[in-house]
């Protein structure tokens, strides 16, 4: 009985290391640094960081119970609402790769929900960087584009901004909403103005 005991501590201690490597090597935990001065990329990079930091610490700690909240047969639940925000961060990076958003193609490959937080943060934190060490403060060369078949949709990053990165803080949102409702609020003690939890 010990023996079976002590291994399932040492599973538990395991699976709490193995979940606390995970965290800790996500980006956005904190906000980093804000640029030196205001350009227009930095503008965006500082909003892109927004939107990371925001969109970690909303779906820290979601329970399986959370992921399936609705809050009525016709709406999302969070986890549908988190796989939206994964398919605006795929057209934010899309943008500044210069790669167009092919419709009607899915990715068939089943993630799980830390999988793809993980690919939402990292989406995000590439496109920061990619702006952020961008020779040029001209946004006009990252174009967002769609392409269905042979036809072709172009905008000028305008769009983006109005576009999937105000739909992805606004999705954000619902999360934080959402998870409140499902008995899991949003970590108090996370300042949004200073970019950071407080201990």
């Amino acid at each position: 009985m010990k023996a079976f005991s002590l291994l399932i501590l040492m599973a538990a201690a395991l699976h709490s290391f193995s979940v606390a490597q995970t965290t800790t090597a996500l980006p956005y935990q904190q906000i980093p640094d804000y640029p030196d001065e205001y350009t227009a990329a930095n503008m965006v990079v500082r909003m892109i960081d927004g939107l990371g930091f925001r969109y970690y610490w909303a779906t820290e700690g979601l329970r399986s119970e959370d992921l399936a909240f609705q809050p009525n047969e016709e709406a999302r639940t969070i986890e549908q609402t988190t796989d939206h925000i994964l398919g605006l961060t795929n057209v934010i990076i899309n943008s500044v790769t210069n790669t167009p958003n092919v419709g009607g193609s899915k990715d068939k490959t089943v993630l799980t929900f830390e999988e793809k937080r993980a690919k939402t943060l990292d989406n995000l934190k590439r496109t920061s960087d990619i702006l952020r060490k961008s020779t040029t403060n001209d946004l006009e060369g990252f174009k967002l584009v769609f392409q269905r078949g042979d036809n072709s949709t172009e905008y000028p990053f305008w769009n983006q901004i109005n576009g999937p990165i105000s739909d992805a803080l606004w999705h954000t949102g619902q999360v934080v909403s959402l998870r409140r409702s499902s008995g899991n609020p949003f970590d108090s003690n996370v300042s949004l103005l200073q970019g950071k939890r407080k201990e």
